[in-house]
């Protein structure tokens, strides 16, 4: 399908599709950790609250978005757990930003691109492409930069940015409306059908596993 003339763009989804990773959010040592650097920024909060704390501060936020597929920004979250729990005056904003990025950290096992993606991206390097992804941009883009990968492409399309996840298809419609192409003319390629394959084809685009992909590459 790649080797198909109509193909005049590519939407990739990110994790596990370009990015291999592995996380751990909800584990004692990483909330822990969490815990113990904001103690050093001015806010107190036991590991286990703070584990509940953005749990629940959460699901709030989703079910009162009013949206089917809602996203969130999770340093958001944060800024609020960070305003909440201050025992000196701080920047809740600025410090919910770099508290999202400290639980990353802390979360992470596994992050690496996947060498076959990057053989794809080379060899189709001149055909427009994006990213659509459901992920949080305050520390998805910087992943994206240090892995090489952000470049790559010509622009990149996040969940946290917009409110809406997939398989909500105004992500995709975005990015159809952003390449100047009919829907026709793009193949979506990820890794989960329920987000990356079924709502693109619903458009009418063509939407190929990254499995698959990668036997083009």
């Amino acid at each position: 399908m790649l080797q198909n003339g109509k193909i005049k763009g590519l939407v990739f989804d990110c994790y596990k599709t370009l990015i291999d990773i592995k996380t751990d959010e909800k584990s004692r040592e990483t909330n822990e950790r969490v815990s113990q650097w904001l103690l050093y920024q001015g806010v107190r909060i036991d590991p286990a609250r703070l584990r509940e704390e953005y749990k629940w501060k959460v699901v709030g936020r989703l079910e009162s978005s009013g949206q089917q597929h809602p996203d969130i920004r999770i340093e958001e979250i944060f800024a609020e757990i960070c305003a909440e729990n201050a025992f000196r005056e701080i920047d809740p904003s600025g410090l919910g930003i770099e508290a999202a990025k400290m639980f990353r950290i802390a979360s992470l096992r596994r992050l690496e691109a996947y060498p076959q993606s990057l053989r794809l991206l080379e060899k189709y390097r001149d055909i427009p492409k994006c990213i659509v992804s459901n992920a949080q941009r305050v520390f998805t883009e910087q992943e994206l930069r240090f892995l090489g990968l952000y470049d790559r492409f010509n622009f990149v399309i996040m969940s946290s940015d917009h409110g809406i996840k997939k398989p909500d298809t105004r992500l995709f419609r975005m990015a159809l409306d952003r390449m100047g192409l009919e829907p026709w003319e793009v193949l979506s390629i990820g890794d989960t059908p329920e987000n990356d394959i079924f709502p693109p084809r619903s458009l009418g685009m063509d939407a190929m596993h990254i499995h698959e992909a990668w036997r083009y590459a």
